[in-house]
């Protein structure tokens, strides 16, 4: 059986830290490499973790792997600006994501938000828009983009916004139907489990994007997939027994949490 590598960027926010966990317990991974600015508050066998700033990315923080997840966001009261609002939401995807192509690796998958659209005249959807622009200019191998709508989850800091919209929207969950289906709240667990289905079944398109209902829906039988491509047993690219009594790689530099928005027009991975 062939064992899988990722790459993880935001996995100490929401959606992330969802994400790590359901990837550290799937068969198909040897090996999570987790990057961030400070320690996740986890541990597993299969985790790597290296503390980085993600201004500071270079090729050799990078190594070959099957999958890039990328779940990074901020909000703008969040970042203190604009323009470190873009460096978080815009900048540091794209450069990642260029990075992750000059390392071979084959697939990268990020969390944009329901409505990105350059010409929106919301800001939020503007900087989403330009971020997914940007990201299928550079011609990834492939690119898998999700767009959900409101994100509920256990957040570390407890949002009012976020526990009013998420009682409104279950409260007229039932109006949410048909086409206005992708409106629905939807948990960090769903799009984390949803990100890693797409991962492992997809079809190899070379974009695809995501919106919230087919998020809600998504499992494995859904997933469209090449029944015409055979799986070949492959010895494991890892040695899992040389994996075993891996030490967690830490440095100096510490991390603030990223999150993102959390209205109707502004969803957090």
């Amino acid at each position: 059986m062939l064992m899988r590598s990722a790459i993880v960027v935001g996995a100490t926010g929401l959606t992330g830290q969802e994400l790590v966990a359901v990837l550290c317990e799937s068969e198909e991974y040897a090996e999570i490499t987790v990057i961030a600015r400070r320690k996740l508050n986890f541990e597993h066998p299969k985790l790597v973790m290296k503390i980085r700033q993600f201004d500071q990315l270079e090729e050799t923080d990078f190594k070959f792997a099957h999958e890039l997840y990328c779940c990074l966001g901020t909000t703008r009261k969040k970042a203190g600006s604009k323009a470190m609002f873009e460096r978080v939401d815009l900048e540091y995807p794209v450069n990642i994501a260029s990075i992750a192509k000059k390392c071979g690796i084959p697939h990268v998958l990020v969390i944009s938000a329901m409505g990105a659209n350059e010409d929106s005249k919301f800001y939020y959807n503007q900087v989403k828009g330009k971020m997914e622009h940007n990201l299928i200019a550079l011609e990834l191998p492939q690119l898998s983009i999700f767009r959900p709508s409101l994100l509920m989850g256990d957040r570390e800091e407890p949002r009012l916004a976020e526990k009013i919209g998420g009682v409104s929207m279950n409260i007229l969950k039932p109006v949410f139907i048909g086409p206005l289906r992708k409106y629905r709240a939807i948990s960090a667990s769903k799009l984390a489990k949803a990100m890693y289905t797409v991962a492992i079944y997809n079809t190899k398109q070379k974009i695809r994007v995501f919106d919230s209902a087919e998020i809600l829906m998504m499992d494995k039988s859904n997933v469209l997939v090449d029944l015409h491509e055979e799986i070949i047993d492959e010895e494991p690219v890892f040695n899992w027994e040389k994996r075993q009594g891996i030490f967690i790689e830490t440095e100096i530099l510490e991390e603030e949490k990223i999150d993102k928005p959390l209205n109707n027009e502004q969803q957090n991975p």
